[in-house]
């Protein structure tokens, strides 16, 4: 008896493109060039406005680096890669890195980012327990990215957090949607041809963390990564390289 083919995978959806404000919201610096930079420039192209919400620091990712040293360099290569896509708002939440807790107090520093933005798209990354079923997902990157999706729903509710509404903060029920990068079950994507070179460059700004994680030339190693995960996915997407999300609408 021989193995079934493997059944083809479904054409991935363009993501909507009738929205104004997103905010991207993830554990650490460099989680958002991994994931989606290419998209990002695509969306500050047309005029869309995009802000940066971090868990993070990211001061615990090398080993070489004491935290108070490598927390404030971390920070510095964030927000020259995010400026690389057309990205200004870059924030963070200062949890621990390495430690993130998902929460009551997670959620509450999410759902008062959301308010503040007031975005119709929230953007995360994969929140479940593997990549692909096969390399474990860190704690970090679980944490942030279900508490995210649950924000959503707590940022507009004004019975929950109501010392948001005392600082200020009224709720926000304008988020629409929900995408979820480096996700295994991808439903739409984004056009990356127009975006891609400045994904490898905004990826490439964090130079100090790629030294470390690889021993590979820097530009070649982020121009090889980046273009092939996006390519990898253009026989789905209309034979154009793309950035993929799994949606989850509101």
């Amino acid at each position: 008896m021989t193995d079934s083919p493997e059944a083809p995978q479904s054409p991935l959806t363009p993501l909507p493109e009738d929205w104004q404000r997103a905010l991207a919201v993830v554990a650490h610096p460099d989680d958002l060039e991994y994931g989606c930079a290419a998209a990002v420039a695509t969306w500050t192209d047309a005029g869309k406005e995009v802000s940066y919400l971090l868990a993070t620091r990211g001061e615990a990712g090398i080993d070489t680096l004491d935290p108070a040293v490598c927390g404030p360099l971390r920070e510095r290569e964030q927000r020259a890669s995010a400026a690389v896509v057309g990205v200004s708002a870059v924030e963070f939440l200062d949890h621990r890195d390495g430690v993130v807790e998902y929460g009551i107090a997670l959620r509450r520093d999410i759902a008062a980012a959301i308010r503040r933005h007031r975005p119709q798209l929230v953007v995360t990354l994969n929140h479940r327990d593997t990549w692909g079923g096969t390399v474990w997902n860190t704690p970090d990157h679980v944490a942030v990215g279900r508490a995210a999706l649950d924000a959503v729903a707590d940022a507009g509710n004004r019975w929950i957090f109501p010392e948001l509404r005392e600082a200020g903060l009224e709720p926000w029920d304008g988020v629409r949607w929900v995408a979820v990068a480096g996700t295994d079950a991808p439903t739409h994507a984004v056009d990356a041809t127009e975006g891609l070179e400045r994904g490898v460059r905004s990826l490439l700004e964090h130079r100090t963390y790629i030294e470390v994680l690889t021993e590979e030339d820097p530009e070649s190693y982020c121009r090889s990564f980046l273009t092939g995960f996006a390519e990898s996915l253009a026989p789905r997407f209309g034979g154009r390289p793309a950035v993929a999300f799994e949606l989850f609408g509101r």
